[in-house]
């Protein structure tokens, strides 16, 4: 109130100072007249001065009306700041982006980044800009600014089924024990699995050797079952030995007495420490005149597996699976270690077990082999292994049998799978087909988040390098005028040239798309396992397009056709409905049952694909006796008179003159002629002359004239898989 009055009072002091000027005005106009001068009639003098006192009187009282009517309260002035415009901005946005989110054109980003430091010319609409140069053409343009916020994905609920916990040991029970069979190819494993069994596998395996690992329960005659599982020996299949490890409870280690320690055998060794497994050693082969058992406990030394008679604790039995000496012995000796083991499980409750090998049956559907760990499997329960889920339609054992139901330490083939699961995925069995479905949600859900993760760190490193690239330009084109920079750029849009019909063709013959297909997972998994040893895509690059289990189908010619591949079958089938549409596509299919023999196939379609290297073989030799020179027209052309010696010479080959060992001159002849006469062929000890297709040339006696013929070489590939 106090400033009211204050304000009152100054005006009311204005209007007093008005009011003597006022007069001091008037006294001083009736001292002074000033002589009359003619207006038009009706405008004012122009001596009159309209001075009003009501005027300043007026507005002295309008003010005091404003000063007292003003309420107590001041009133809220509005920021200047709300009344600016925002722009929503983020970091990494491009000039587009910037102009769309200001809604103004890229001339007005372009002009706000003038005489700054920034490099005008060598942005473009895409260019990326920095956080500072964002926030100044925000600034420049009057508008506030505003950080776009990502928004976050709601956290999902883990809805992932786990293994229970450790059962009460109360309800545990006594189980058979799972005995893993391994060592190196061909030292008699899978004989010796059928001399327990009494059959006759390893006649029926391509090539005498396993490829497949294979699980097996065998009736001893004291009443003993025991879980066999017979990996292959073969170097291509360590992820199944490494597999049949992990889930056995004792590895029995073959080896020949014959060949001794070998690669598989380290390897398996190896396999069996990693997985805190113990061992009971079978040196095989003891009826061969050349077996050397000792050999075989001497060399294991070096590896730390020492045998009984050396002080150690790994049993060491001398069989023979070809006669079946002492196999019961080895039997024995597995059964006695199992016990001291004291093996048990929990027969009850949810289903927990391993896939040891998974494939396709075109009656059953997707099947796989498993040992059940806990629990007892029954038809009809609902099953989740990594990604793939299954209700139990039937079971069967290893001779096809259908069974009722899968104990502890049972191998069980089971039929239902809605996917084909991987071979050493954890099975587990859920209450309900909803639950199931929410596994497999979430496991699918998991592997997104983790390729995205993946793929979010390539495009960092990718922005990164791309940002590192262009702070080089900028600093290789900053000094440079606006012209030399665009006459360089020029040059280089110039250098990328696109490649010609014949360049791409040459280009693409280098490189072999494959698709590859496999009776069962495992060995679909070798075989990758194989080629991710490649290492010689500088000769020839190797792009894996597909891979899956199953017979060739329509669909895998297509891609073949699409890539221009090569379709990869082991131990599959291709109908012949499948082949007559892959020969008419121009597609390969090729099969085998083998492992070795494909990676050799494949290395011979790598070999193709590889240019071929050329090589020169010699025709015919002669020396240069004499030169002169020929007119021709109004040429003149040199000619060398010369003498075959070795060989002959034939005027269509290829010629190169040699000069003090030097090759001067390679290409072909103009003339060749036998006196004067035209020739085609000069032989050994005659005399002829020539002239080369380049004039230039100078000839001297001496000179060394080689006819040859060039021939293309197959190349091969460099890459050695390691077998």
């Amino acid at each position: 109130m106090s400033q009211k009055l204050l304000k009152l009072e100054n005006l009311l002091q204005f209007h007093m100072i008005c009011r003597r000027l006022h007069s001091l005005g008037q006294r001083r106009l009736g001292r002074w007249r000033p002589a009359p001068v003619w207006a038009p009639p009706g405008w004012p003098s122009p001596h009159a001065r309209p001075w009003q006192t009501d005027v300043c009187v007026g507005a002295a009282l309008v003010q005091y009306r404003l000063l007292v009517t003003k309420k107590e309260k001041r009133p809220v002035q509005l920021s200047s700041t709300k009344s600016k415009k925002e722009a929503e901005v983020w970091i990494g946005m491009t000039i587009e982006e910037l102009a769309k989110a200001m809604k103004k054109d890229i001339d007005y980003i372009y002009e706000a980044l003038l005489n700054t430091t920034i490099d005008i010319d060598s942005l473009e609409a895409d260019s990326r800009l920095d956080e500072i140069w964002i926030k100044e053409v925000i600034k420049k343009a009057g508008m506030k600014l505003k950080w776009s916020k990502l928004k976050q994905d709601k956290v999902r609920e883990n809805k992932d089924a786990v293994r229970r916990p450790l059962a009460d040991l109360a309800l545990l029970t006594p189980r058979s024990p799972v005995v893993t069979i391994m060592g190196h190819v061909d030292h008699g494993k899978t004989t010796l699995l059928d001399k327990l069994r009494k059959t006759q596998v390893a006649s029926l395996e391509a090539g005498g050797i396993t490829q497949h690992i294979g699980a097996f329960l065998v009736s001893l005659p004291s009443g003993e079952k025991i879980t066999f599982l017979d990996t292959p020996g073969h170097a291509a299949f360590s992820a199944m030995r490494a597999r049949g490890a992990q889930v056995t409870d004792i590895i029995v280690l073959v080896v020949a007495a014959d060949d001794g320690v070998k690669k598989q055998t380290v390897e398996s060794i190896q396999h069996a420490r990693d997985a805190q497994v113990p061992i009971v050693l079978a040196i095989n082969k003891c009826d061969k005149a050349e077996a050397d058992p000792e050999r075989v406990t001497k060399e294991l030394l070096a590896y730390d597996v020492v045998c009984e008679d050396y002080g150690g604790d790994v049993q060491a039995v001398r069989v023979s699976a070809l006669t079946g000496d002492n196999l019961m012995a080895l039997a024995e000796a597995t059964v006695a270690l199992a016990e001291v083991l004291e093996l048990k499980a929990d027969p009850t409750g949810p289903v927990e077990g391993t896939v040891i090998e998974a494939f396709t049956d075109k009656g059953k559907g997707p099947v796989t082999t498993a040992i059940i760990q806990r629990g007892t499997l029954r038809k009809g329960s609902i099953l989740v292994a990594g990604k793939s889920w299954a209700k139990v339609r039937f079971m069967f054992d290893e001779n096809g049998k259908t069974i009722s139901e899968a104990c502890p330490s049972m191998p069980v083939g089971i039929a239902g799978w809605k996917g084909l699961p991987s071979a050493g995925d954890e099975i587990l069995e859920v209450e309900s087909e909803l639950r199931a479905h929410e596994v497999i949600d979430w496991r699918k859900f998991e592997e997104e988040q983790e390729k995205n993760r993946d793929e979010l760190k390539i495009i960092e490193e990718k922005r990164q390098e791309h940002q590192e690239c262009h702070r080089k330009a900028r600093e290789k084109y900053g000094t440079l005028h606006w012209r030399e920079r665009s006459f360089l750029k020029y040059l280089q849009r110039k250098e990328q040239k696109p490649l010609k019909p014949k360049e791409k063709t040459e280009r693409d013959s280098s490189v072999l798309p494959i698709i590859i297909k496999g009776d069962v997972d495992g060995s679909v998994e070798a075989i990758l396992g194989i080629i991710d040893t490649y290492d010689a895509s500088h000769e020839c690059e190797l792009q894996l397009v597909h891979f899956g289990v199953g017979d060739i189908s329509e669909n895998d010619v297509h891609l073949a056709e699409t890539f221009d591949g090569v379709i990869y079958g082991f131990n599959v089938n291709a109908s012949k409905v499948i082949q007559q549409s892959a020969a008419k596509k121009g597609v390969k299919i090729k099969l085998q049952k083998i492992i070795y023999c494909l990676i050799e196939d494949l290395k011979e379609e790598l070999g193709s694909r590889i240019p071929c290297t050329v090589e020169e073989f010699p025709v015919g030799e002669a020396y240069v006796l004499a030169t002169f020179s020929v007119t021709e027209g109004k040429k003149k052309v040199p000619v060398a008179g010369c003498r075959v010696h070795k060989g002959q010479l034939e005027k269509t080959r290829k010629f190169k003159l040699i000069r003090n060992g030097n090759v001067i001159w390679n290409g072909s002849l103009t003339s060749l002629k036998h006196h004067k006469d035209d020739v085609t062929v000069i032989k050994t000890g005659m005399e002829c002359g020539l002239s080369l297709n380049e004039e230039k040339i100078e000839f001297k006696v001496g000179d060394q004239i080689v006819c040859y013929k060039e021939k293309d070489i197959p190349a091969k590939t460099s890459w050695d898989p390691g077998f």
